[in-house]
Formats: C-alpha cells, structure tokens, sequence
C-alpha cells in the first residue's frame, strides 16, 4: 500500500519479502552532513593545524615582535598627541590676543558710533528749531508746519511725549524641574514670549488709538520689523530682552478700554495662565517715546484712490 505521508510513493515496491522487513537507511546529503559534524571551516582548521604544529620558540619570537610593533605604534600615538598639545598651547596666546584685539576693535566702533549718532541727532534738533522758526512767521508757513507736524508724526520722526498705556511683559524665570521642555516654546530655552507675540500687542495698541509705540526703547514706524532671530527679538535689527517694554502714547483711558478686549492681550492673558508669564498693564501721564530712525525712501507706490 503506498505511503500517504511519501505522496503515493511505495518504498517496498519491487522488493522481496526478506529485503522489504529490513529497516530502511535514508542517505544524508554531503552538505548537511558537513554542517551537523564540521563544526570549523576548513581553512581556519588549516590555520590552527599550523598555528598548533610550530614550534614554541618560533611563537615566542613572533610574539615579542608584536609586542615590539604594539610598543612602537603606541609611541608614534602619543607622539603626535603630545605635538598637537604642544601646537595648541603655542598658538593659544595668539589666539586670545587676537579676540582682545578684535573686541577692542568692536567697543571702539560702537563708541564711535554713538558719538556721531548723537551729534546727527543734536544737528537733526538745530535744524528743525531753524526751521520752525522760520516757518512760524506767516500764516502760510504756519500751516506748512502744521502739515510736517502730523506727517512726522506719522514717519515717527519726531519724539513723542504725553499720556498712554505702559505694557511689560516678562518671561518666567526658570522653574525648579529642569527638565521640563513642556514649557518651552523655543527649544533649548526658557523664552516664552516671541515676535508674533509682540507684533500682535502692536497691532492691537495701533487699533486701540495709540498714536506712537515703542518696544524696548525702539520706536515703531514705517519699515521697523519685530523679528525672531534664533533665541533673540529683534525690533529695527536691535536686540531686546525681558522684560519686554511697550510705550503707546495716546488717550488712555479710551485706548485702555479698547486693549482690554483686543487680540493683543488676550494672547497674553492666555500665555499669563499657561506659562506664567508675567503681564502689566498701567496708564501713564508723561510718557516719552524716542524719534524713530528716518530712512531715505527711493521708491514708492500709490496704494488706493
């Protein structure tokens, strides 16, 4: 009967009685029976037949010369380490005497230009007294003046002094878990307030009434940006930090009225409740918020009627 197990295939078919009772020996091909009792690849056996088969004092030999080799490779390491340190050490006073020289460089630049930005600003005052006086001699200048006036102002030529609101916003300081990033709006730092958070302040104070704003001493006027520059706010290319000051100078309580339901503040209020922000809001009667830097404008287009 053939085997179900084999396919249908009978192994006892054609043989005799006697030769089908004896037990059935299945060849192992070559290759598995190589793998079940060769354990070692026959050319690392080689290999460790040699290594087995020389003699001891040839082994000796090859081994204090590798030892040798080792000592001498080590040696030419800390040679060049020890030369690299050397190197270093040489060169690092010339290093730090340079940072001096080119810090001494930026201080003395910064000064120099301070002292002529406060002498342009002393001229820019000695001309427009000259001139206001020249122009307040008739009715025609007077008007004239009156004109330049409101257009300075809108240019945030001209200082500005009088009532308004005071805003400061401060980030949290660092908590006591170090380790929480959950706080953390900028990754790898604890600011929280960023430039779409004071552009938004700005906007709603322009839409509250403000006539002039500042943000950290740095009027706001045409062609200033708030921008975000790594973990730094930049307003007009200057770097602000917290506390964040912003000035707005115009009818208080009106304004106040108007800023305590804007976009703005809510903002705030939320960043406040979330992330311990802190927020101050006050009115002021004699707030001074500096002229803006004027820029020559080289072209220009008319946007509407």
């Amino acid at each position: 009967m053939a085997d179900q197990a084999l396919g249908g295939y009978d192994p006892y078919a054609g043989l005799s009685a006697h030769d089908a009772g004896q037990p059935q020996r299945i060849p192992v091909p070559s290759l598995l029976r190589a793998l079940l009792s060769e354990h070692l690849d026959p050319g690392y056996a080689a290999a460790a037949a040699k290594r087995e088969n020389a003699d001891g004092p040839q082994n000796g030999r090859a081994r204090a010369a590798g030892w040798v080799w080792q000592a001498l490779a080590a040696l030419l390491v800390a040679t060049v380490f020890a030369a690299a340190v050397a190197q270093a050490r040489l060169v690092a006073p010339g290093v730090s005497a340079a940072q001096r020289v080119l810090a001494a460089g930026v201080r003395s630049e910064e000064a120099a230009t301070g002292q002529l930005t406060a002498r342009r600003n002393a001229l820019t005052t000695q001309r427009d007294d000259v001139q206001r006086r020249a122009l307040a001699e008739d009715s025609a200048g007077r008007q004239l003046l009156t004109q330049l006036d409101r257009l300075s102002l809108a240019a945030a030529s001209t200082p500005v002094t009088g009532p308004g609101l005071s805003l400061t916003v401060t980030d949290p300081g660092v908590g006591p878990n170090l380790s929480d990033v959950s706080k953390q709006r900028v990754a790898g730092s604890r600011q929280i307030i960023l430039d779409r958070d004071l552009q938004l302040v700005v906007n709603s104070l322009w839409a509250s009434g403000a006539e002039a704003i500042s943000v950290g001493g740095v009027r706001i006027g045409p062609n200033v940006t708030i921008r975000q520059a790594g973990g730094a706010i930049l307003v007009d290319n200057n770097p602000i930090s917290s506390p964040y000051a912003v000035l707005a100078v115009g009818p208080p309580h009106s304004m106040q009225d108007l800023f305590d339901n804007s976009p703005g503040l809510r903002r705030l209020r939320l960043l406040e409740a979330s992330y311990g922000v802190g927020v101050r809001v006050s009115a002021g009667d004699q707030l001074t918020i500096p002229a803006g830097t004027v820029r020559d404008v080289k072209f220009a287009k008319q946007i509407g009627p």
